[in-house]
């Protein structure tokens, strides 16, 4: 009796939330699968055979850190990661530049979404379309930037010919490629900061310029180092364009890493020497994105 007289006249008993979990591994159970088969799975089976010796028509052959050792001593894999890194920084430096002022115009002059639409059409076009594309334009008797060069009587440059223009050119091409994409994701963090600290800039009398350096960049920080450590993920792993149009010529001087990896593994049919490049690769991308984390401190915002 006294039990029903507590019940009636306290708080109602609460209701039993309904166990979601299997309802929730149901969900994530085909994402989980795809991770395990398609990432997981080809991830350990490389370091597996990076060390053996493995040609795909004889069983792979445990050979230990040979593969290492010889990468080491390999002048091609050195040549191959100095061309990388120039990449790297060519791409990055102008991409994140012009990126960066894109999006700033676009929140301070626009909110048009059919210009934002334009911006982004870059990349929607194919990495070897828009290799194929470039390597017209651009090719030395019939491309139409030299044709116009000429009229202008800058004269003929070999953009992909030569081992000083091939680098900044296959950058150059990405730069107007991903461009768009970055400036969209800059874009999408000018928009979280708030427009009261610029009214209240304003009112102090700050320009544009003060107001992009004290409010912009600090504010901005957390996105940017985002951008910059998939920028660069992305940029470390350049190939089609490459292999689309130099094929890593002339004289090594476009022989990126991932093309030194793609020509070991198809074409020498070395994949044990091959899998410890591609290892090689995937501690420096590993070393690179920690270093970049916690210089920029991106996990970190100055909104807090």
């Amino acid at each position: 009796m006294s039990a029903t007289t507590t019940r009636s006249s306290g708080t109602p008993a609460r209701r039993r939330r309904p166990d979601d979990t299997k309802l929730a591994l149901l969900f994530i159970l085909p994402a989980t699968i795809g991770l395990l088969v398609f990432l997981v799975w080809p991830l350990l089976t490389g370091i597996y055979y990076s060390f053996t010796k493995y040609t795909t028509l004889t069983p792979p052959v445990w050979v230990g850190l040979d593969n290492y050792q010889a990468m080491l001593a390999d002048p091609v894999f050195w040549n191959s990661l100095k061309v990388t890194i120039l990449y790297v920084l060519i791409n990055i430096g102008v991409q994140t530049v012009v990126a960066l002022v894109i999006a700033v115009l676009m929140q301070r002059l626009t909110q048009s979404t059919w210009l934002r639409s334009l911006v982004l059409a870059p990349y929607l076009v194919s990495n070897v379309v828009a290799a194929i594309v470039f390597l017209w334009m651009l090719d030395t008797q019939l491309g139409i930037v030299n044709i116009f060069l000429d009229a202008i009587g800058v004269g003929t440059i070999q953009f992909w010919a030569s081992e000083t223009w091939v680098i900044p050119t296959v950058a150059l091409v990405n730069v107007w490629r991903h461009m768009g994409y970055t400036a969209l994701l800059i874009f999408a963090g000018l928009q979280a900061i708030p427009e009261q600290l610029y009214e209240a800039a304003r009112t102090e009398g700050a320009g544009e310029i003060q107001m992009f350096r004290r409010i912009t960049l600090p504010l901005l920080r957390p996105i940017l180092a985002l951008v910059l450590i998939m920028t660069v993920i992305g940029s470390f792993q350049v190939f089609d364009t490459v292999s689309v149009t130099t094929q890593g010529g002339p004289a090594d001087a476009s022989r990126v890493l991932q093309m030194y990896i793609y020509q070991n593994a198809f074409a020498e049919y070395e994949f044990g020497y091959a899998s410890a490049l591609s290892v090689a690769l995937l501690l420096i991308l590993m070393v690179i994105s920690f270093a970049q984390n916690w210089l920029t401190r991106a996990g970190q915002s100055d909104l807090d």
